[in-house]
């Protein structure tokens, strides 16, 4: 299983997570070859209007060579998978990216990816069980099944102003709430952060730590 970094969101713009990234491309070997997959949205397709802003940014943690996996091409896909040292999945909607990671058995091919995957906020959720979403229309909860590379329920982009709600949420289900410029790691079965994590149980909000999966 390779190394996760599930990054609970950045602001691109303002490399508001570098110190994150700066040790996902540490553990890829400091200039490793990265390969985007900006699947999260159908439109990223083309024309994901961050592919400049990112090769920008990586180049300055030291990547070698940056790629884009397009979808639809799983013979690029196979060969670029082989030459890179980190997957970046791309922020958007979790449900769309686990289904399009699953209709072209990316998720099959990333469990025995030797190198760093990291996930940003979509990207992030999509690899674990189960992902903790708000939803744009009613500003209610819900859950969408994940991929199962992390046994954790989590929820990207979490601001204390939502606290309340999701502390009756956690009532019914225990979940890791992980801020902007925040990560959870996973290696070996074992959980940690970088950054400030929070674990809701019980009708409580308490500060991560680190424990075994």
């Amino acid at each position: 299983m390779p190394k996760l970094y599930l990054l609970g969101g950045e602001n691109i713009h303002r490399r508001s997570a570098k110190q994150v990234n700066e040790k996902a491309f540490a553990d890829a070997g400091g200039q490793p070859n990265v390969l985007v997959f900006p699947w999260a949205r159908a439109h990223f397709d083309n024309q994901y209007g961050k592919r400049k802003l990112l090769t920008d940014y990586f180049r300055s943690l030291g990547a070698e060579n940056i790629a884009f996996a397009e979808y639809d091409h799983l013979e690029d896909i196979t060969q670029k998978l082989a030459q890179s040292n980190l997957v970046y999945l791309t922020g958007g909607q979790p449900s769309v990216l686990i289904e399009r990671m699953k209709s072209m058995e990316l998720d099959r091919r990333l469990r025995s990816y030797r190198g760093v995957i990291v996930g940003r906020s979509a990207g992030a959720l999509a690899l674990c069980n189960r992902c903790l979403i708000t939803c744009r229309s009613n500003s209610k909860l819900k859950i969408v099944e994940g991929l199962g590379f992390v046994g954790i329920t989590m929820k990207a982009h979490y601001k204390h102003s939502k606290e309340e709600a999701l502390k009756q949420f956690s009532l019914k289900e225990t979940f890791f709430a992980v801020p902007a410029k925040s990560a959870l790691v996973c290696e070996d079965g074992e959980l940690s952060s970088i950054g400030r994590v929070y674990v809701f149980s019980n009708g409580e909000r308490q500060i991560f730590r680190k424990t075994l999966l």
